[in-house]
């Protein structure tokens, strides 16, 4: 009889802790949630409802949020996400959500939109995913706002500054602005040359990635990581750049 009831213990405990990992698992979907490859089949303006973690805070503005958030399986853009300050502050990095909106799509940026959104148990940081070797392919829009890395990049001219030398980068695309504008530069790879940037309100004037790329010069060679947004093409916003080794 103790045997028996020693080993219906042990059991319920097992059962217990196999549920708590559950709930700590990012591959693993609450019921009447999406998975993301059923969230990439649905078409824009459909309704979705996904689970994911936050990756980054793009920006708050009057009561609306904007945030990167990802799961296992891929990434998601949440635009002007209904948020008070207060809880804007609480949705660190790693921070489980789910969030029910509308897909939609910007100059080829799919993101959710009309969301509500409610915390949720759980953690989950997402590790930069090279996308170096994926660079000017048709595959890279498939890993959309992932956090990524990009390694072994130089980077180039970018345009005339206002005394006409060559810039290695420019506030706004066009240089038209002036510091704690986004940041503009170039990068190459086999030939081929890309624009990143750096997203002010993700990475503003003071930290160290903006410092780093007005420090750039032509010819560096650098790594980088970034969500991989999307703008008529790939726009990285990077939050990290260092020397290549």
């Amino acid at each position: 009889m103790k045997k028996t009831l020693l080993l219906t213990l042990v059991l319920s405990l097992v059962l217990a802790f196999s549920g708590c990992g559950n709930a700590d698992d990012p591959a693993v979907k609450s019921e009447g949630v999406m998975t993301y490859a059923e969230y990439a089949a649905a078409a824009i303006d459909e309704s979705v409802v996904i689970e994911a973690y936050v990756q980054g805070k793009q920006s708050w503005w009057e009561d609306k949020a904007t945030i990167y958030a990802q799961d296992k399986d891929g990434a998601y853009f949440l635009y002007e996400l209904p948020c008070s300050k207060t809880d804007y502050d609480k949705l660190v990095t790693g921070t489980k959500i789910k969030v029910t909106g509308k897909k939609a799509v910007w100059s080829g940026e799919v993101e959710i939109i009309d969301a509500s959104y409610e915390v949720l148990k759980g953690s989950y940081i997402a590790k930069p995913e090279d996308m170096t070797a994926l660079l000017g392919s048709d595959e890279l829009v498939n890993h959309q706002n992932k956090l990524v890395s990009f390694k072994g990049m130089t980077v180039e001219a970018i345009g005339k500054d206002d005394q006409g030398n060559d810039a290695a980068f420019f506030y706004r695309d066009n240089n038209s602005g002036q510091e704690g504008d986004d940041l503009y530069f170039n990068v190459s790879l086999n030939g081929a040359t890309y624009t990143f940037t750096v997203e002010s309100y993700l990475c503003d004037k003071d930290t160290d990635v903006y410092k780093a790329v007005q420090n750039l010069k032509i010819g560096d060679k650098i790594d980088m990581e970034g969500f991989l947004y999307w703008y008529n093409g790939p726009n990285p916003h990077i939050t990290s750049v260092t020397a290549s080794k």
